[in-house]
């Protein structure tokens, strides 16, 4: 009888994948040695890391008239800290959010009509804008089944983003960059936005949570915020209250100024000429990281942790305590950070936190979890003196949106891997009205120097090597 070779086989293939681990590994560190940079070069070629200094301050890179994001104020030559102030076209996110407020209405489609268009609607106005957003919601059921039905991911941002490249092929003529072009591509993506994410997750839950695939059409009665929360209830029912304060999510989240990462990214990407569904998925991909529109889910995460460690949610010391053992790296995720803790511009406030925080208590007194929102309450205000404790400090720390946001949208009963998609549901507009800004100025193409600091040295002959 002849041998089995089986076993040398899988001997043989075992050590080949041990030699291919061990050179991937040493490449991974030969990559890494040659990458990285000494720290003190970014003081002595007074660098901005981050395009910021240690301050916060921003590095000047470009213009707007879409949004201003405030959080200091000149005093002769130096700036101080003041209460952050967010702008929307020259009109505070304050006394926008108030005048939907007393108006007793939802005012996302308005936002958004005020971005992108650089004016208030009037009546007439803003009932066209909803036609419209309302007509080009559905999407060609063809593109539905095989786009995001039959290829779901696990990740549902990079459902969207994927999605949204697919969408290329949908347009007729997707590489002309006139405005006019561009405004007709964002509106449709604007108004498309809520089905892809919703679709995205129905498909994600059904192929990799086994659930029943549920798919229903958005209503042109009903606005953005309405159709999200109808298309992911079970059975279509959501209060008022509900739906106002998804509402004020989307207007908060809409418009934060041209240097915010996935802002600036739509700007760079467009700078270069591309089109339309190539820059808002590269923005899809900044949004993505978790420095950025995935720290809501982090804030999440904490404080499911910080409710399971902390016996007594009343005692200061206790939930101080448990914050200094997250700022040593000794619970949560061992990152040191206090998520939602902290913004680049705003120190003293972040003028979002404090609507949204107003309504998050609105919306816990209906829901019954009034605990869980002191809670929020007392580590909003021992954090920063935590922090002050732990690290030094070159200005005030106070919370930013993602605090409160991810407990809003799990009081809404919006799953978490939703979070993000509908801050990019919101940011979309933010996105296309830079986009537009960025080619109607016809500037040049976005490249910022990088300084070299590797050394010079010859080259060596490989036989010599």
């Amino acid at each position: 009888m002849k041998p089995s070779t089986d076993g040398h086989a899988e001997k043989s293939a075992e050590n080949t994948e041990t030699a291919a681990d061990a050179l991937l590994d040493r490449w991974s560190r030969l990559a890494k040695e040659s990458s990285l940079v000494d720290p003190t070069l970014y003081v002595e070629y007074d660098v901005k890391r981050g395009l910021r200094d240690v301050y916060g301050h921003g590095v000047l890179a470009g213009l707007t008239q879409i949004g201003d994001v405030v959080g200091a104020a000149a005093d002769g030559d130096i700036l101080v800290p003041i209460p952050g102030q967010l702008i929307y076209r020259g009109i505070s996110i304050t006394e926008l959010v108030d005048g939907f407020v007393a108006e007793d209405r939802l005012g996302f489609e308005e936002t958004c009509y005020l971005i992108l268009f650089g004016e208030l609607p009037n009546e007439a106005e803003l009932g066209l804008f909803h036609d419209w957003v309302a007509t080009h919601r559905v999407l060609p059921k063809r593109f539905v089944h095989d786009a995001l039905l039959r290829m779901p991911s696990r990740d549902i941002m990079n459902a969207m983003a994927r999605n949204v490249l697919a969408l290329y092929v949908l347009d007729e003529n997707p590489d002309d960059i006139s405005i006019t072009n561009i405004l007709q591509q964002s509106l449709r993506l604007i108004s498309t936005f809520p089905v892809l994410a919703v679709y995205a997750y129905r498909a994600y839950a059904h192929h990799f949570k086994d659930r029943s695939l549920v798919i229903r059409s958005p209503l042109a009665e009903l606005s953005t915020a309405e159709n999200i929360l109808r298309m992911l209830r079970p059975d279509n029912q959501y209060s008022k209250l509900e739906a106002m304060v998804l509402d004020l999510t989307l207007v908060l989240h809409a418009e934060h100024g041209g240097g915010n990462n996935s802002s600036f990214t739509a700007h760079v990407v467009s700078s270069s000429g591309t089109d339309t569904y190539a820059t808002i998925a590269a923005a899809l991909g900044s949004l993505k990281g978790p420095r950025h529109g995935g720290a809501n889910i982090k804030a999440v995460q904490m404080f499911e942790e910080i409710k399971g460690e902390v016996k007594d949610w009343e005692d200061d010391d206790e939930v101080e305590n448990y914050l200094l053992r997250m700022l040593n790296k000794d619970a949560f995720d061992r990152s040191g950070l206090i998520y939602g803790m902290g913004h680049p511009v705003y120190s003293i406030s972040d003028p979002r936190t404090l609507i949204l925080k107003q309504y998050a208590a609105m919306l816990a007194e209906e829901k019954g979890l009034k605990d869980e929102y002191r809670l929020h309450a007392k580590v909003e205000a021992l954090a920063p003196a935590a922090i002050a404790k732990s690290r030094r400090m070159y200005k005030g720390v106070s919370a930013n949106i993602d605090f409160y946001s991810g407990f809003v949208y799990s009081m809404l009963n919006i799953p978490p891997e939703l979070f993000t998609p509908l801050f990019a549901v919101s940011r979309i507009v933010g996105w296309c009205a830079h986009r537009i800004e960025e080619i109607a100025n016809s500037g040049k193409i976005i490249r910022p120097a990088y300084k070299s600091v590797a050394p010079r040295r010859a080259y060596v002959p490989l036989n010599d090597r």
